[in-house]
């Protein structure tokens, strides 16, 4: 039997469309049967790719008993929390205020007013031990809305009530020594012998180490540069990494980076598409220029759609096995590849007998000396069209804003600094995808498209990343209509989102649907926050355009920030990333040009980070709208020939030169 998630856009939904429990998508239709028949609501939260949402449903959602209770006794409701990050905002600060902890599936009971009275993730069908079954909470619950109500509204009053409470503003002026607490609590909890941080599961968190590479360059500080290359090397020698297809897996079930939960997220690939290719800026280490060329060549390969944007991600389970599609048994090998070729492919990734992940093994080269593959070694697609021949990966195919402009950044960048122009190509093919499919007749952006259909409002992390993607295209080309888009799109942001009484931005508009909380996130957790990537776009918007209000809007957002991640900075090390803007050496440099971007420009920005550098480039074709866009640069003249330099440093300007060696930068 199908249900109504049978019609649903959501490749999450739809998976549940031929459950026998009778499922409602988020909407008013679900609510209002919810007090017509007077009855609690059962909301279930996951992802598509998720394997224990998988899990769940195989043992739960498509059983008939469990789905006789539900339909009985409950108005269910499943949720896409890719699609609604919003209400998974709502409801996950819930879970992790009544049990400490949160995950997926998130599993929540609440009234038909939306206010949650009881919370966890996971529940397998029956109970063991001092565990409780789905079962046993199903009919503990619905006894108790019959028979003691009360005490369950008073619990969803004192929930809600208790998820509104915003501590009073406590903004202060971000500081270097908010900046040097921050790296100190990452080296603190640094693992000196695996990279990252902290024990298993252990996550990329690649913008902590975009932020090591800045304290780097600004401190002088060498171990802060030898935890980013001691993770990401030994990040790419693991398991997490695929040797094979490119790419990573969501995170390390150990601490040496071996057995991935294998799942691949479009998120998390590009932002250690960031990560390796500024460490290669940084360092010049071939092996993070490959890895970077690894990453991109999977988005491009695996994730990208005919209209030339990112699918979500891939799942972790082939034919309901999980890492079925990556692990191996020498015998395997040698039947691809030949005895001679395969002997060699299993000594260097460690493809043994007894196995490194249920009897067979992932792919690593932890313990191997020897230098692995060449990227485009035939052999290696041998392996990798064998795998596709013997097993499927369900992919999520919806297409989410946020997520795409990550993808963005992290093209363009790998294209400038690989001189591989295909992956810039990539980053504008995404640019015109959303400019074309992604924005409302009233110009405001959707957050989700998939076959054929927009949907969704777009929320915080659509208007922020998306600015600072089009600011990072900006950088990349010089053409100035992607600093004109992004000016447009953070004006949005500031407009739509900024709490103008207590500071920060709101995860929704003020003109949303209006929750049972208005959630507002600075925990950079798998990606930046939208707080944090906010204060990055607006302090680049104040440096590259010199004007007040900018800085004003950027002040603001730190100050905000400052006061709410003071204590544990290493929490929002993208927002402390941006802070560092303002709090060390900046410089601005207008290029005026009468014959385009000089070779010499071009180049330096191409090998070095240069992230304390905003350039601007005016020519005569573009004078006009960069003028509008940075009113400063129209007293800026430009040469009859040649070019001409004006570099102002932490809002000094210096004598304006004639030739790029002679800005000794």
């Amino acid at each position: 039997m199908s249900n109504r998630l049978k019609q649903e856009k959501s490749p999450y939904l739809m998976q549940h469309g031929e459950n026998p429990v009778d499922w409602y998508p988020w909407g008013e239709e679900a609510f209002q049967r919810a007090m017509k028949e007077d009855k609690p609501i059962f909301l279930s939260i996951g992802y598509s790719t998720c394997h224990w949402c998988h899990v769940m449903a195989h043992e739960s959602f498509e059983d008939s008993e469990v789905a006789d209770l539900l339909n009985r006794e409950f108005i269910s409701i499943k949720v896409d929390r890719e699609e609604r990050p919003d209400i998974d905002a709502v409801y996950m600060s819930v879970c992790q205020a009544m049990t400490g902890s949160g995950g997926w599936p998130l599993t929540i009971f609440m009234t038909p007013e939306q206010k949650p009275f009881f919370a966890g993730t996971y529940f397998p069908k029956d109970g063991s031990y001092s565990r409780y079954g789905l079962m046993d909470l199903l009919e503990r619950v619905a006894d108790l809305w019959k028979n003691n109500r009360k005490e369950l509204l008073r619990a969803g009053n004192q929930i809600t009530e208790a998820i509104n409470q915003e501590q009073a503003g406590n903004g202060q002026k971000p500081d270097r020594q908010l900046v040097e607490r921050a790296y100190g609590q990452l080296a603190q909890r640094f693992d000196h012998k695996w990279g990252g941080f902290g024990p298993a599961p252990k996550f990329p968190t690649p913008h902590n180490l975009l932020f090591l590479m800045r304290y780097a360059e600004v401190t002088q500080e060498p171990n802060a540069m030898k935890m980013m290359e001691i993770t990401l090397e030994d990040m790419a020698h693991g398991g997490i990494f695929d040797h094979i297809g490119g790419g990573f897996s969501r995170y390390s079930t150990d601490e040496m980076w071996l057995v991935p939960h294998f799942e691949k997220m479009l998120y998390d690939n590009a932002l250690l598409l960031i990560a390796y290719a500024k460490a290669y800026q940084h360092t010049k280490r071939e092996c993070f220029a490959d890895t970077a060329h690894r990453t991109a060549r999977y988005l491009l390969l695996e994730l990208t759609s005919e209209e030339g944007c990112c699918y979500c991600g891939q799942d972790a389970d082939s034919e309901g096995v999980e890492g079925k599609h990556y692990v191996f048994t020498p015998e395997e090998v040698k039947a691809v590849l030949g005895v001679e070729d395969g002997s060699e492919f299993c000594s260097l990734y460690d493809i043994t007998d007894s196995g490194n992940f249920e009897g067979k093994s992932v792919p690593n080269r932890i313990y191997s000396s020897e230098n692995g593959w060449e990227r485009d070694d035939p052999r290696l697609y041998k392996l990798y069209n064998y795998r596709l021949s013997q097993t499927q990966l369900h992919k999520d195919d919806k297409i989410l804003l946020s997520w795409n402009a990550w993808a963005m950044i992290g093209l363009a960048k790998a294209g400038q600094v690989l001189t591989e122009p295909s992956y810039l190509d990539a980053a504008i093919r995404i640019h015109e995808f959303i400019e074309s499919k992604m924005v409302t007749e009233h110009d405001r952006l959707y957050l989700r498209y998939r076959d054929g259909e927009a949907a969704y409002v777009g929320q915080l992390d659509d208007y922020a990343v998306y600015a600072l993607a089009l600011l990072e295209l900006y950088r990349v080309t010089f053409d100035v209509k992607y600093l004109q888009a992004a000016i447009h799109r953070a004006k949005q942001m500031v407009e739509l989102f900024e709490d103008k009484n207590k500071g920060g931005y709101f995860m929704t508009a003020f003109d949303g649907e209006q929750l049972i909380a208005r959630p507002k996130e600075t925990y950079d957790g798998a990606m930046p926050s939208g707080n944090s990537v906010a204060a990055m776009v607006l302090q680049t918007l104040a440096s590259l355009t010199g004007e007040r209000s900018w800085q004003a809007a950027a002040d603001r957002q730190f100050s905000y920030l400052a006061g709410e991640i003071g204590e544990y900075p290493s929490a929002s090390c993208f927002g402390v990333l941006a802070m560092m803007g303002a709090l060390y050496l900046h410089r601005e440099l207008v290029c005026a040009s009468s014959d385009g971007m000089p070779g010499e420009l071009a180049e330096y920005l191409k090998e070095h980070p240069a992230d304390d550098l905003h350039v601007l480039l005016k020519t005569k074709d573009n004078a006009e709208t960069l003028a509008e866009c940075a009113p400063f640069t129209k007293d800026y003249p430009i040469p009859g020939q040649g070019t001409m330099y004006y570099l102002c440093e932490n809002g000094a300007c210096k004598a304006p030169v004639s030739e790029f060696r002679m800005l000794k930068i």
